[in-house]
C-alpha cells in the first residue's frame, strides 16, 4: 500500500489530565501515516485521483486544538476516525505527542494504527 506522510504538525490545544494543563493551550505534535492506493493519481497526475493532504491537515488541526481531550490516546483515536473518513484513505498511523510534559525528555506520546474496517 502506498503513503502519503504528513510529518511534525503543530496543534495548539488543551490536553491533558492536570489543572494546569487544562488552563492554556500547549503545543501538540502530530506525525500521520495515510495508506492509500496511489497509482491511479501517479499515472494521471490528477489531484482527485488521490487524497488531498492539506485538506487532511486542516482538518486534523482543527480537530487537534478544538477537542479538549484528557489522553494523547483519545487524541490519536479521534484522529484516526477523522482520516479514515476521507475518501480513498485505506488505513492511517497516527502519533500524538506532548513536547515537554516529562522532564528531561523531548516528548511523550503515542502512536496507533487503524485500517478502514475497523471504524465500519
Amino acid at each position: 500500500m502506498d503513503k502519503i506522510l504528513i510529518t511534525d504538525l503543530i496543534a495548539r490545544g488543551i490536553i491533558g489530565i492536570k489543572e494546569s494543563e487544562r488552563e492554556k493551550p500547549q503545543e501538540i505534535k502530530i506525525n500521520i501515516v495515510l495508506y492509500a492506493d496511489l497509482s491511479k493519481a501517479g499515472t494521471s497526475d490528477d489531484l482527485s485521483d488521490s487524497v488531498n493532504y492539506r485538506t487532511v491537515a486542516k482538518m486534523v488541526l482543527k480537530h487537534a486544538e478544538s477537542a479538549q481531550r484528557f489522553t494523547v490516546e483519545a487524541l490519536a483515536a479521534d484522529l484516526a476516525k477523522l482520516c479514515l473518513e476521507q475518501p480513498g484513505v485505506q488505513g492511517v498511523r497516527v502519533r500524538v505527542e506532548k513536547p515537554g510534559a516529562v522532564r528531561f525528555s523531548g516528548g511523550v506520546g503515542v502512536e496507533i494504527e487503524r485500517m478502514k474496517e475497523d471504524i465500519q
